[in-house]
């Protein structure tokens, strides 16, 4: 779903920029404070970026009406230069890109590529997926585990980089997740901890990576809904989740004390004896508008949607939550440094 010819939004790795990829080209801005820092047409319409951090070095992948570079291409772009510095063709359309400081991943629809980077960018691992439409594949911004869907309906592969070599068929560590397709996946920063979330969008998942086990069942709602983005703050002491439904619900992994509880335990469908927790507190987007989320300074959730709209709402630890900004980021001039 676009409006006004936004494509796709993603934050940056620290959560502190976002990229917007549209018909008209590429724009960064930063979030707090709201700034445009990055407007150019000569990409032409892009349907996915991603910024490496806070440097000037983005990937892109071309879509839409008027794109300038290949769906089926990797553009790397250096803003700095003002022109691109590296270009991987594949076979087949691009799904998702994901960047480390030494490494670029590509996502094709059933396909997950490792490459060097960003010298000289060489195939260092190739893993095979189940149809992956959604090109879902996060990997830790400071640990090393990728995470992208297993062959199982409902499970996730996870691969540590550090310990794979190249050339060598290290074969990913796979947690079953959930019954249903997935919808939605996200790792923390150290790579310790995975959410996901499943097409039913009913509940979020966290597993601890290194023990493979299941460490806290998150209840969305009880309708299905369609999960767009979930998001681990930069402490692992929060997560954020954004659905059709046009609510954003704040959830404690840390202390899950604070988080509401249903009043009947359950059995969890991986055998484990779990307890569903309701979120600590919420807020509403435009219904049905696409939008990501992630966290901000000082307690704060920031949600970005596709119609344009920017959101920040500051929560506590007792479940309120009050809207501190509210923004037309398309109409957002340059600030340019």
């Amino acid at each position: 779903m676009t409006r006004n010819g936004v494509l796709s939004l993603r934050f940056n790795q620290d959560q502190g920029c976002f990229t917007c990829a549209s018909e008209s080209g590429l724009r960064v801005y930063n979030v707090d404070p709201l700034a445009q820092k990055l407007y150019t047409d000569a990409v032409g319409s892009v349907a996915s970026a991603e910024m490496l951090f806070r440097t000037n070095i983005i990937a892109l992948v071309g879509g839409g009406k008027n794109p300038r570079y290949d769906e089926k291409a990797v553009t790397i772009w250096d803003d700095n230069r003002g022109e691109p510095i590296i270009d991987i063709t594949f076979a087949q359309p691009v799904h998702a890109v994901r960047m480390k400081k030494d490494r670029l991943i590509v996502v094709l629809r059933n396909q997950v590529h490792v490459f060097s980077f960003p010298n000289n960018p060489q195939k260092l691992l190739s893993f095979d997926t189940r149809d992956n439409p959604r090109g879902l594949c996060e990997v830790s911004p400071v640990g090393a585990n990728l995470v992208f869907p297993g062959h199982i309906c409902g499970s996730v592969q996870i691969v540590n980089l550090d310990h794979s070599q190249p050339g060598q068929t290290s074969s990913p560590v796979t947690i079953n997740a959930h019954k249903t397709e997935l919808a939605s996946v996200a790792v923390n920063q150290l790579g310790t901890l995975l959410a996901t979330a499943s097409v039913k969008g009913t509940l979020i998942r966290v597993f601890d990576i290194n023990k493979k086990t299941l460490q806290l069942e998150l209840r969305r709602g009880a309708d299905p809904a369609k999960l767009y983005c979930i998001s681990f703050s930069l402490d692992s002491a929060y997560l954020c989740a954004s659905s059709d439904k046009g609510t954003v619900h704040i959830f404690a992994v840390k202390e899950t004390e604070l988080n509401k509880r249903s009043t009947f335990k359950k059995m969890g469908f991986l055998g484990q004896y779990v307890e569903s927790q309701w979120g600590l507190a919420n807020f509403t987007v435009p219904a049905e508008c696409a939008c990501v989320c992630a966290f901000g300074p000082s307690q704060s959730v920031i949600a970005i949607c596709v119609d344009g709209t920017f959101h920040k709402y500051v929560f506590s630890k007792d479940g309120n939550c009050n809207r501190e900004a509210y923004d037309i980021y398309l109409d957002v001039g340059d600030d340019m440094e």
